[in-house]
């Protein structure tokens, strides 16, 4: 399938995924609301990237440039995935943050930090592939990775902390989201690294497919998952506030 195929294809898998989470997602509760519509928006927003892509309004043709030469030849450069990443992963990170907070007091410095780190993340990679001198194009490179940083430390270290004071169950789901993220995550670098935005040791369809891949895991088959686990808490959450007051008359 050529380059433009797999865009296609992405479009309507990021719409349909949107839809379908918005469709089925639970509303019993402002917190549970609140999950739905940031779950279900997410792939909606990757859908108007990827239709961008497809159409060729979301990317540009830059020079290819080594060290070796000048110019040795030229690529396309998709700046609509990186405008998608700066709305998209915001949103999956403040999700995560009230899954770890679910029940507790929000600790707002840590969402404001979350969010932050993850914009300079995202906005340096983005210089990082727009640039077309080497030197510079590797400096955006290893500042977005220390923002990336910041990033799982605010997911492993002060929202763990604030998640502790949660239920069991509670505290599972965040792990498990937590875990799922950061995995998939860590492999976005490695592919824009290889990518013809870094390196060129892969062909532009082939860091298309590894993109999409990681995209519809972490925004479509992680969004699911994440409204399931949200759900059984949920019901969880109804159950002892219905069984509260019955097990008070009980006891009188």
């Amino acid at each position: 399938m050529s380059a433009s195929g797999w865009l296609w294809l992405t479009t309507a898998i990021m719409l349909i995924g949107g839809l379908g989470i918005l469709l089925t997602g639970k509303r019993r509760t402002k917190a549970e609301e609140l999950q739905t519509v940031l779950h279900g928006i997410v792939p909606i927003i990757a859908a108007c990237s990827y239709f961008a892509m497809a159409t060729g309004q979301g990317a540009v043709i830059l020079p290819f440039h080594t060290a070796a030469a000048p110019i040795d030849g030229t690529r396309i450069f998709y700046f609509a995935r990186y405008i998608d990443w700066a709305f998209t992963t915001p949103l999956l990170l403040v999700s995560l943050a009230y899954t770890a907070m679910h029940a507790g007091s929000k600790r707002t410095g840590a969402i404001v930090g979350i969010v932050l780190a993850d914009v300079v993340m995202i906005v340096t990679s983005f210089f990082f592939g727009a640039s077309e001198i080497p030197s510079l194009k590797w400096i955006w490179f290893l500042i977005s990775c220390v923002a990336f940083i910041g990033v799982y430390y605010v997911i492993w270290v002060s929202l763990m902390q604030a998640n502790h004071e949660e239920r069991d169950d509670v505290q599972t789901v965040y792990r498990r989201n937590a875990m799922i993220l950061s995995v998939i995550w860590l492999i976005y670098p490695l592919v824009l690294l290889v990518s013809p935005d870094g390196l060129y040791v892969v062909s532009d369809t082939a860091a298309i497919v590894f993109i999409l891949i990681l995209d519809v895991a972490a925004k479509v088959v992680y969004g699911f998952m994440s409204i399931a686990s949200d759900t059984k808490i949920t019901d969880r959450d109804l159950s002892e506030v219905y069984t509260a007051p019955v097990a008070g008359r009980a006891a009188r």
